[in-house]
């Protein structure tokens, strides 16, 4: 089996609060790729970076997405790094993958000074800026869809997919 739909996008994008809506609408589970991780981990993800360092959580994070993809029939959303491995992205080749994008201005928004970000501390709006920059063509190469959110409710978001999926 694998996931309904697959959500990637950068920190600040929605991913987590539209899938959660997506999973209610379509009356099946969301799972969440960052959520896993600090399950079987036993603690946050910025003290998975302190403690272990980053190369330790994409090993983690490798791992949750390939539990994740065999899921049935859920909803899946991804951490906004999952995609820079280059076998998470042919992993997510034969998967319905919906890339919400949105803008620097309202990222930063959103995001604001989270401590819960580890790749964001300091100057969290070129730090975000930079991120999205690496990592925009590989959300874009893995997408069968791209949603734009600025400007839109969640449920409006949710809708568009919605009827995407049919």
């Amino acid at each position: 089996m694998s996931p309904v739909v697959v959500l990637v996008g950068p920190p600040g994008s929605g991913k987590s609060t539209i899938a959660a809506l997506l999973a209610e609408r379509l009356q099946v589970a969301h799972r969440d790729t960052d959520a896993d991780v600090e399950t079987g981990a036993g603690k946050p993800i910025s003290d998975i970076f302190v403690d272990s360092g980053e190369a330790h959580f994409r090993g983690l994070e490798r791992a949750a997405i390939v539990a994740a993809l065999t899921g049935d029939g859920e909803v899946l959303s991804l951490g906004g790094g999952a995609i820079l491995d280059p076998a998470t992205r042919a992993d997510l080749a034969g998967h319905t993958v919906v890339f919400l994008d949105v803008s620097l201005g309202e990222a930063a928004k959103r995001v604001g000074l989270s401590v819960a970000r580890p790749l964001l501390l300091g100057n969290v709006r070129t730090q975000l800026r930079t991120l999205m920059e690496a990592r925009r063509p590989l959300y874009a190469e893995v997408a069968k869809l791209t949603v734009q959110t600025d400007g839109k409710t969640p449920e409006q978001i949710a809708a568009e997919i919605l009827e995407h999926l049919g």
